[in-house]
């Protein structure tokens, strides 16, 4: 029987047995890089630049001594760092709690709650934070049920427009972002493991914590580094729930460029924003390779 010889496929106008001319390679590596340098780096090396450009004219680095010395800088800081790191605590809680029922819980409507997820990670944050301002707002749908029932002049629920509020819009909107990668993992999960586990006398609780949670901590890692750069860049949610005294750094930024007309600190601020979102996006990358997503 004659032997078929396979040609190599053609990618491009390329074999991939032929090496690619040096000037082809140039060609088609140039586009891509001029729209990346136009769109993206040109735009942050204005930023990097205003910054070092302070409003009495010349080169210096006095706009970053400014700002680094300010007050409201160093809380603009801490608010950031404490927040996104209650709030990815509380979606890695929630989001493996859910991701659990969902997946391991038989219940009408599971497969339809896991579609749901997806669906929840393409909402707009300022969506869900308007959506608790109708619940629980100050004229919103639990006060006025309260005032209604005891005929008070407010209702208790005032906790929106403090850091509180901002944790739980963000936890709120950011879980289902852990629950997609868990949801997948626990879909490779080997169901002879728990069925043995539980022939053998296991318990939910220790099935969990001995089969379940080790093969869950790849896509907790990943989906939680996510997740902390996500709440260290929100915006959206602090804006819309008006929280008073709670000034991240995206806040700052905005508050100088917008309300003080000081934008050489503003890039400050933006330039500090952008080198602690780079590093913890770098650690997302290297918690998501090691997870094999």
């Amino acid at each position: 029987m004659a032997e078929v010889v396979r040609k190599p496929r053609a990618v491009l106008g390329w074999s991939r047995s032929s090496p690619r001319p040096h000037g082809a390679r140039l060609l088609w590596t140039l586009p891509p890089i001029a729209l990346l340098g136009l769109f993206f780096l040109y735009p942050l090396a204005l930023v990097v630049q205003q910054s070092l450009h302070p409003d009495t004219g010349g080169t210096s680095f006095q706009p970053y001594t400014d700002v680094f010395a300010s007050e409201a800088f160093r809380h603009a800081l801490w608010t950031t760092v404490w927040l996104a790191l209650a709030s990815t605590a509380g979606c890695l809680v929630l989001g493996f709690l859910l991701a659990l029922v969902i997946a391991f819980v038989p219940f009408p409507g599971a497969k339809a709650v896991a579609r749901f997820v997806d669906v929840f990670l393409s909402f707009p944050s300022f969506l869900i934070t308007l959506a608790l301002l109708f619940i629980y707002g100050s004229v919103g749908m639990a006060n006025g049920l309260w005032t209604d029932v005891t005929g008070a002049g407010e209702g208790p629920f005032q906790f929106l427009t403090t850091p509180w509020g901002v944790l739980l819009a963000e936890v709120t909107y950011f879980t289902p972002f852990v629950m997609r990668p868990l949801l997948a993992a626990f879909s490779q999960l080997d169901t002879a493991q728990l069925e043995a586990a539980s022939s053998l006398g296991a318990r939910a609780p220790r099935i969990v914590r001995q089969v379940i949670l080790p093969e869950a901590l790849p896509a907790l890692a990943a989906g939680g580094s996510l997740v902390l750069v996500l709440c260290l860049n929100e915006f959206g949610i602090v804006l819309f729930t008006g929280a008073k005294g709670v000034t991240t750094l995206p806040m700052l930024v905005y508050s100088k460029a917008i309300l003080e007309s000081d934008y050489p600190g503003a890039c400050v601020v933006a330039v500090v924003n952008v080198l602690i979102s780079v590093g913890l996006y770098g650690l997302y990358r290297v918690v998501s390779r090691r997870a094999g997503a």
